[in-house]
């Protein structure tokens, strides 16, 4: 299970899809305690704040928490509790041309917001119209997964601008451009007239999400910072969200449930909408990157070296991570297992020993991913996963690895 308190969702090996909710009060996000699956009806309702997602899988589950910005129909608006608009922010900036090899590890929580290139198509559904059930969406060869792009022609990038097109056009004709996988797509779609007059595509959207996590490093030299250790997929199609723009936030953890055999714990927080921290610039299967000043940072903690594979080895480690306040700690684990490369974010084996964090946690839990580990005093990795029925132990990616993902290349020699 991914660690972090936004349910990003990295495909799991399988998987049970349940969504935690942020319910939005003030400037503040509040991760609830309770789950409900959210999406968003390009036609029927315009986008809020953001609402909340995560994933779960039945044996290994990220550990993170992830929100949704939108309400899936009117009547579930309705009944939603009042939300923040969420400015969307300019295009995210190219990766810097590297990233040196000793960085500062960090393990506080922050709040991530997401916004898609393009809108991602995450369900098809009938319209109901007086004749019966119409599927625009699905007869036009639109499937989920789909990122539409362009509108007759026109950039589309939220799910207002869709709804506003389908408006306009009622049963005409709509050129639409999406992109599936590595291909790009031209197809034509005409919306129907629902029951209640309102014209439709029969297509579910998401355009945003937000939630909390863990940063794993920052990089003085470049101002670049990894966080999470996997990506950011969607809940409903497993698919990596495209970045147009995002960043992170300030937040603090107010409370833990502890995780135990078959049901993994989880951290409760709040994360501050109004006051951006740092920017995005990429969200990979190997972490999300971005850079921020240093000033944030602090200089409280000195650099370290980030270690090669061949340095890693099993045995006693720590793990710093923020599970009370905005307080980081440093706590023991040990590595059991070292694996091949695999799909890179699941490295090795972590196995939590200490008292402490087995009382406060009950283990590994999701808002963790990202936590970074450390051994002989370098940096080695980042949590990633926590095994469902044994919350003690979980996975871990290379340090490595994500400072190569940072810059899609080798590491600075500095």
């Amino acid at each position: 299970m991914a660690l972090s308190q936004f349910q990003f969702v990295f495909p799991p090996p399988q998987g049970a899809g349940i969504t935690r909710v942020f319910l939005v009060r003030g400037t503040q996000t509040r991760i609830g305690s309770f789950y409900l699956r959210q999406g968003v009806n390009n036609m029927e309702q315009k986008k809020k704040g953001p609402g909340v997602f995560g994933l779960a899988a039945l044996a290994v589950v990220i550990c993170l928490s992830l929100s949704l910005t939108g309400d899936r129909a009117r009547a579930v608006a309705a009944a939603a509790p009042a939300a923040v608009e969420v400015p969307r922010q300019t295009a995210a900036q190219p990766a810097p041309a590297a990233v040196g090899r000793r960085v500062i590890p960090l393990g506080k929580a922050v709040g991530i917001k997401l916004f898609s290139d393009g809108v991602l198509g995450v369900g098809l559904s009938p319209v109901e119209t007086e004749g019966g059930p119409s599927y625009p969406g699905r007869d036009c060869g639109l499937k989920a997964g789909d990122v539409i792009t362009h509108i007759n022609g026109g950039e589309v990038d939220t799910i207002e601008e869709v709804q506003a097109l389908v408006s306009q056009q009622e049963g005409e004709p709509l050129t639409i451009q999406a992109v599936r996988g590595q291909r790009q797509l031209q197809l034509k779609a005409a919306a129907v007239e629902n029951s209640q007059g309102i014209w439709q595509l029969g297509v579910w959207l998401r355009d945003s999400m937000a939630g909390i996590g863990t940063m794993t490093f920052y990089d003085p030299s470049s101002g670049v910072f990894g966080a999470l250790g996997h990506g950011i997929n969607d809940v409903d199609t497993a698919m990596l969200m495209p970045l147009e723009s995002g960043s992170i936030m300030p937040a603090s953890v107010s409370e833990v449930k502890k995780g135990a055999s078959g049901a993994p714990g989880e951290l409760h927080g709040q994360f501050d909408l109004t006051r951006d921290l740092g920017t995005l610039y990429a969200n990979t299967n190997l972490g999300i990157f971005g850079q921020m000043p240093r000033e944030t940072v602090g200089n409280a903690v000195e650099p370290v070296e980030v270690a090669a594979r061949d340095q890693v080895k099993t045995g006693p480690a720590t793990v710093l991570s923020n599970i009370r306040g905005d307080e980081v700690e440093e706590f023991a684990v040990r590595i059991t297992h070292i694996y091949p490369e695999g799909d890179g974010t699941r490295s090795m084996m972590v196995e939590v020993t200490d008292p402490d964090l087995l009382a406060a946690t009950g283990g590994i839990v999701q808002g963790m991913s990202g936590s970074p580990i450390l051994q002989d005093g370098r940096l080695v990795g980042a949590v990633t996963h926590v095994l469902v029925n044994d919350p003690t132990r979980g996975y871990a990616i290379l340090a490595e690895n994500m400072l190569k993902q940072a810059v899609g290349g080798d590491l600075a020699a500095k």
